[in-house]
């Protein structure tokens, strides 16, 4: 029987092969990625200097670097069955229509009312948040998707949730700001005139439409001043990324059950979250020298952390009122540019990636957005799926691969992490289809700026 005939369309895992325990890739990292340092001392941080913003248990989970696999919570597991296994799809529409050799499959995690991937944290993070009592959490949102999940996650759990979201998203994206508030949430607009380090930004920037630096910083402030309330957060700590495997562990079980093995695995990348659970279980292997892949993060030309960022201490907001972290950032200060359309917004990069990107185990590129659009557009035309922006950006990547193999004959199995939808995205999409959409690459000069505002730190 031929592979096309063996493999289906959709690959859907049973309820009972979704993952029980979460993979913790910074078991099998010999180089750890480095410690949060305390903006006020700039001492590593420990358990007891985390608590005034996190969650108990999720400190733990942010401190471990050695135990390899961490139990879910059956609440949590309850929860995932909602809208888990996810599938995984065999993209035979967009392979005929490249008329590639290649063979393309996606994980699909846009199949909750969230729209993405961020859900797979978010219970996490709020169900800690019950259980230790507290009554409510704060966070920031960028394109809304986490904002979203969270909100989602809290009213499950009956506790309050106040989303600070970046500005332009905020004016640029009414509908997913309504599903926070339906879901109970409330939103505000960042920088917002009700925080202090709103006040100061808005005056240093004035007239600015925000950024994820920015958020963080208003709701870290919120959570920090208002009792029994925490701060969580939906991407970039070794937490969220820990979450997120299940993402990667179902993706892993559901190739193998047809005996397929990838041979480059792409996802986008903003502050890691969804790239690192898609490629954990994956890069694990690769650690462990048992296995190899060419894994490839890809993010935006206008926010190139990666590509153009130093690796370097720097503060996780806007506000320098968060813990330092080690990461490849293009400097707290940076605002990208409101021409941008959707996420991938932050200026700096999970430590757990920026750890691995720097130690040569995986690549990264950065694209244009209208390109990025371009590759949405087609893809949503064969595939019958509207991508998310964010998404998008790994769907462009993933077909220049398989154009390439196209041009070489090589039979490749390629891997991309579809985030989630584009439904609330659809400004964005007006400008591409106006032929108005314009694409923005910071300057040397405007990155300068910006990296000479890191903090000077000698570890």
């Amino acid at each position: 029987m031929s592979e096309e005939k063996r493999i289906p369309y959709k690959i859907y895992l049973s309820e009972d092969e979704i993952p029980r325990q979460w993979y913790n890739v910074r078991a099998d990292m010999k180089n750890k990625p480095a410690p949060l340092l305390n903006p006020a001392t700039l001492k590593p941080m420990g358990f007891e200097d985390l608590r005034p913003v996190f969650c108990d248990e999720l400190i733990k989970q942010e401190l471990d670097d050695t135990t390899p696999y961490i139990d879910i919570p059956e609440e949590v597991l309850d929860f995932y069955k909602m809208y888990r296994p996810a599938p995984l799809v065999r993209a035979y529409f967009l392979e005929k229509a490249l008329g590639t050799p290649a063979k393309i499959y996606y994980k699909f995690e846009g199949n909750n009312t969230s729209g993405s991937h961020k859900l797979n944290s978010a219970i996490v993070q709020a169900y800690y948040a019950k259980k230790q009592g507290l009554k409510g959490v704060t966070t920031e949102t960028g394109a809304g998707q986490w904002g979203t999940a969270l909100s989602m996650a809290s009213a499950y759990f009956g506790i309050d949730c106040k989303v600070y979201m970046v500005k332009v998203s905020y004016e640029q994206k009414p509908f997913r700001r309504e599903v926070m508030r339906t879901y109970g949430a409330s939103v505000t607009p960042s920088p917002s005139m009700d925080t202090e380090v709103g006040r100061k930004i808005n005056a240093e920037h004035p007239g600015t439409t925000g950024s994820l630096g920015c958020a963080i910083s208003e709701a870290v402030e919120v959570a920090t001043k208002t009792e029994g309330y925490r701060y969580v957060l939906g991407s970039v700590l070794n937490q969220v990324l820990l979450h997120q495997t299940v993402i990667g562990l179902e993706a892993k079980l559901a190739l193998e059950k047809y005996g397929v093995t990838p041979d480059i695995i792409i996802g986008c990348a903003g502050g890691g979250s969804n790239l690192g659970g898609l490629i954990s279980p994956f890069m694990g292997e690769k650690l462990r020298g048992e296995k190899d892949y060419r894994i490839i993060a890809v993010e935006p030309a206008s926010c190139p952390s990666f590509t153009r960022g130093k690796f370097a201490y720097d503060f996780c907001d806007t506000g320098m009122v968060c813990p330092l972290a080690k990461m490849y950032t293009l400097g707290s200060n940076f605002i990208p540019s409101a021409n941008h359309a959707g996420g991938l917004r932050y200026h700096g990069m999970s430590p757990i990636l920026s750890q691995l990107y720097h130690d040569g185990y995986m690549e990264a590129v950065s694209v244009e957005q209208t390109s990025v659009f371009q590759a949405a557009q087609q893809f949503a035309r064969v595939e019958g799926i509207l991508p998310a922006p964010e998404s998008s950006h790994a769907i462009r990547v993933a077909i220049d691969e398989a154009l390439k193999c196209k041009e070489t004959g090589e039979e490749k199995t390629i891997l991309f992490g579809l985030t989630g939808t584009g439904y609330f995205d659809m400004v964005a999409y007006q400008k591409f289809n106006d032929g108005v959409m314009m694409d923005y690459i910071p300057t040397d000069a405007e990155l300068q700026k910006s990296f000479d505002t890191l903090p000077k730190i000698n570890l």
